[in-house]
């Protein structure tokens, strides 16, 4: 361990009863100190905890002035409301002076980076200027550290963090709930294993009801990590002491109290200075009947130095471990950093790289399409045998298992050919309302085919999704770039692909082939009737042929979904994959949802889209829809 030269320490605060002899921790604190500053730039990612001294302790406590007498300097907002707003990493370095340089301390602000600040109410600015950038101009706390390095001769090494005092009723813009959050915030830096608590706590309180006891209590019941600080000795009422106080009698902590006398606000408006107060502090102290005899527990110097060495200690003690766990991150993040590749030098290589990128991207989502992914899962459908199945098992399948009559009863054939007829009665059966009613009926087909579409894109995202790329791993950026720019090429494929099908079934509505083999027309139909009159019994004949023709005309149209004119403002109004209700359009049979896993026929696989042998009305030819909507 180094160690300071001897001559120097006389320069530190000291008292005339007690001076240490040497510093301690002159090369670990400033070590930690450095992975202090490492550690912040790295964020919440790497949990790692640092040994510390966390400053504890209600508002108005006198936590500013112990840090300002460790310090030997006034750079702290004072004030009779809450003053630290922000957690105050505070570290201290201590540097022997130069003999050449006349500037021997100074302070470093870490969100100021190359900035030295020679006079110490400009870093007290500095502090309030930054706290209000972000915890805002009135009352309000923020989690949020400010880090400040001090350099001085006349400082012992450490690292201390002045946490806001802990409040109870609201002021300013601070939310109702301000003590939970400063409780929160409070613990969540000493509940840490490896931070030193130094618990501060007025002595013209009561002692057992000191918020920064009952807290670090909380946070290390053993008392193995807490140093007591008891303040305002001074001011106790006459005949008082805190003996039995300091002694651990009272609430035992096993890393004892210190009790130390602060400055009055009186002598803060008087600009007294810092060796003034030590001086006042020591001569109370040599001069007090109780106190005199209590050197060790009393004074500032003697909590510096105190500080110091169980801040030393601890470090020593966790060191072993701390290194241990700092080679393991390391080891993660040097193998995380292997897999980004060599650094990019120049704008050719990245313009080499980002093509590259894209090619594989490109080959990747290929691939999963045509089903030649190195990759292929078997324990469940995806990519493009994925879709294969959504138009086969589920579109084709449904649509071939509904009733092409379905909401169609003769009262609706009876009551449309008579509205036809007009104010006559028709000697022959109308064509206007074959047309009506069949028109009605193919409309229908139009939400099905939508719901397809849907399902389709759905897959298609999750292929895109899922081609994942090693080299993207290096640019999160990128990859964020590139699903916008996917899930805009998808979508911008849906509107012409939901225009083709919309327009598909148009064409099917505008003109019904009736000259197809396998309609029946009014001609056979009569002869059919005829048949079934003559024949024994009122049984109705089968031949071969007219019992295909029968059975072909019920499977025409598999599934039927919507009117013409429901059809066609859906696709004008209704945004993308809503399905449309009325209640004058007959019932709609939805596309039940694709599974992840699923047990499917392997000959249903092998069926295609084409037209139908009933009556020559092509189905939707949806593989053409996905073509024309992938292609943008």
């Amino acid at each position: 361990m180094g160690e300071l030269d001897a001559r120097h320490v006389d320069s530190l605060p000291t008292s005339s009863s007690s001076r240490p002899s040497v510093t301690i921790g002159s090369s670990l604190i400033p070590i930690i100190n450095k992975l202090q500053d490492i550690l912040a730039q790295a964020g919440s990612e790497l949990d790692v905890s640092l040994p510390q001294v966390a400053v504890v302790g209600s508002q108005s406590s006198g936590k500013s002035s112990v840090l300002e007498a460790l310090v030997g300097r006034d750079f702290l907002p004072r004030g009779c409301d809450i003053c630290t707003r922000r957690p105050l990493v505070l570290m201290l370095e201590n540097r022997l002076p130069k003999p050449d340089d006349d500037r021997t301390e100074w302070g470093e602000f870490r969100h100021l980076p190359e900035k030295r600040f020679y006079d110490f109410s400009e870093i007290r600015a500095e502090i309030q200027a930054e706290t209000e950038r972000e915890a805002g101009l009135n009352k309000g706390v923020s989690d949020k550290q400010i880090r400040l390095k001090i350099t001085s001769p006349n400082v012992l090494n450490m690292t201390l963090v002045d946490l806001p005092g802990i409040t109870k009723v609201p002021v300013g813009d601070q939310p109702n709930d301000i003590e939970a959050r400063i409780r929160k915030m409070v613990m969540t830096h000493i509940s840490q294993q490896n931070c030193i608590i130094l618990a501060v706590t007025p002595a013209n309180s009561d002692l057992a009801t000191s918020d920064a006891l009952q807290m670090a209590r909380e946070a290390d019941p053993a008392g193995f990590r807490t140093i007591g600080v008891i303040t305002k000795l001074d001011i106790m009422d006459r005949g008082t002491d805190a003996r039995s106080f300091l002694l651990g009698k009272v609430i035992p902590l096993k890393l004892g109290y210190v009790g130390v006398v602060n400055r009055s606000q009186e002598d803060i408006n008087k600009n007294c200075g810092i060796a003034t107060a030590l001086a006042y502090e020591d001569k109370f102290f040599n001069d007090h009947p109780v106190y005199r005899g209590l050197s060790d527990n009393c004074g500032i110097p003697q909590l510096a130095r105190k500080l110091n060495e169980i801040l030393e200690q601890h470090i020593r003690m966790v060191f072993p471990a701390l290194k241990a766990d700092l080679n393991s991150k390391m080891g993660t993040v040097l193998k995380e950093l292997q897999t980004y590749g060599k650094p990019i030098e120049s704008k050719m290589e990245q313009g080499v790289i980002l093509l590259n990128i894209l090619t594989q991207y490109c080959e990747a989502f290929a691939a999963m399409v045509d089903g030649k992914s190195q990759e292929m899962s078997t324990k469940e459908l995806s990519g493009g045998a994925r879709i294969h199945y959504i138009l086969q098992s589920i579109f084709v399948k449904c649509l071939e298992e509904v009733d092409p009559c379905d909401d169609l009863s003769d009262d609706d054939i009876r009551m449309a050919i008579q509205n036809a007829s007009g104010a006559r009665n028709a000697l022959f059966v109308p064509e206007v309302p074959f047309e009506f009613l069949v028109r009605r009926q193919i409309a229908r087909l139009l939400d099905p085919s939508l719901q397809c579409l849907q399902f389709v894109y759905d897959e298609l995202m999750k292929i895109s999704h899922a081609c994942e790329v090693t080299e993207l791993q290096r640019f999160p950026v990128l990859r964020k770039h590139l699903d916008e720019v996917m899930v805009k090429f998808l979508r911008d494929g849906v509107e012409p692909a939901e225009r083709m099908i919309g327009n598909l079934i148009e064409m099917e509505v505008d003109y019904i082939n009736t000259s197809h083999p396998n309609f029946l027309g009014g001609n056979k139909a009569a002869e059919l009737a005829m048949q079934l009159l003559k024949s024994p019994q009122g049984s109705r004949p089968q031949p071969n042929n007219e019992n295909h023709v029968s059975s072909g005309t019920k499977a025409w149209i598999p599934s039927l979904f919507g009117s013409r004119t429901s059809a066609r403002e859906s696709m004008a109004c209704r945004p993308f994959g809503e399905p449309s209700h009325s209640e004058s359009m007959p019932s709609i049979i939805h596309l039940r949802e694709a599974l992840e896993k699923v047990d499917f026929d392997v000959s249903s696989q092998t069926s295609s889209l084409g037209t139908d042998a009933s009556i020559g009305l092509p189905r939707i030819p949806m593989t053409s829809a996905h073509l024309h909507m992938t292609a943008g």
